[in-house]
């Protein structure tokens, strides 16, 4: 049982991480959906605990982040040991259902600059990558790298090439790229390495809203491709 090869281990004193093992695979979402499972099973174990501040998933761990002057380390593994055995009895891991998030997305020209390079790596045409990256049901596997990013596996394996050999300084807020097996969203205005085919007006966070991060892991996520007048016409600025 890939349960019983669970690692738990301190952060210091700041979590506890439970690891999967090296073997369970990221980009076919087997680890995504055990890792749900057991985020839901520590949710329960914790309700009602004194000290727990948060419980983030990366692609291959859950980590419970807590103050230990509120909660006992010991009392803190001790629940994190019933929440994985809790999950041995299950078959095969439960495919958790998320949100429904559609994107609509400008490929190419200024908004995508790297649109021609990726159909030419890939062997395709502009528009066909544009149709796949579109075919595409994307899961958000974790939020990272900024506030809002989220790194999305699902990729058609068709357009799986390698990031940008010199990264760029700055990449606009909203645009969308590709990075080996998977997709995602530029939430701010960073430094970034991928390759950017589009871009999207829909903000990937804001403070402002009840859950800053619109995406979520477990989420599912599709593109719509529209026309530049579109975009303004229909979202003006970042909605």
């Amino acid at each position: 049982m890939i349960e019983d090869k669970v690692r738990l281990e301190f952060m210091g004193d700041q979590a506890l991480l439970l690891r999967l093992p090296e073997d369970v695979p990221i980009e076919t979402g087997e680890a995504l959906d055990r890792l749900l499972s057991l985020r839901a099973a520590l949710l329960r174990e914790l309700e009602g605990v004194d000290g727990i501040e948060d419980v983030t998933m990366g692609y291959r761990s859950v980590a419970v982040y807590a103050r230990f002057e509120d909660v006992a380390p010991e009392d803190l593994l001790a629940r994190a040991r019933r929440a994985v055995r809790s999950l041995r009895s299950l078959a095969a891991p439960r495919t958790i259902a998320g949100a429904r998030v559609h994107l609509p997305v400008v490929y190419g020209g200024d908004f995508g600059p790297d649109l021609d390079e990726v159909a030419e790596r890939a062997g395709l045409s502009p528009q066909d990558v544009v149709r796949l990256h579109q075919e595409g049901v994307y899961r958000v596997a974790m939020i990272g790298f900024s506030p809002g990013f989220a790194y999305l596996i699902g990729l058609p394996e068709a357009l799986r090439v390698p990031r940008r050999a010199t990264p760029r300084s700055r990449v606009e807020r909203g645009s969308v790229g590709i990075a080996g097996f998977q997709t995602g969203v530029y939430s701010f205005a960073t430094p970034g390495g991928w390759q950017i085919i589009g871009r999207t007006p829909v903000a990937l966070f804001d403070a402002n809203r009840a859950s800053p991060s619109l995406l979520s892991p477990g989420d599912v996520v599709r593109f719509e491709a529209v026309t530049e007048e579109e975009y303004h016409a229909r979202f003006g600025a970042y909605t």
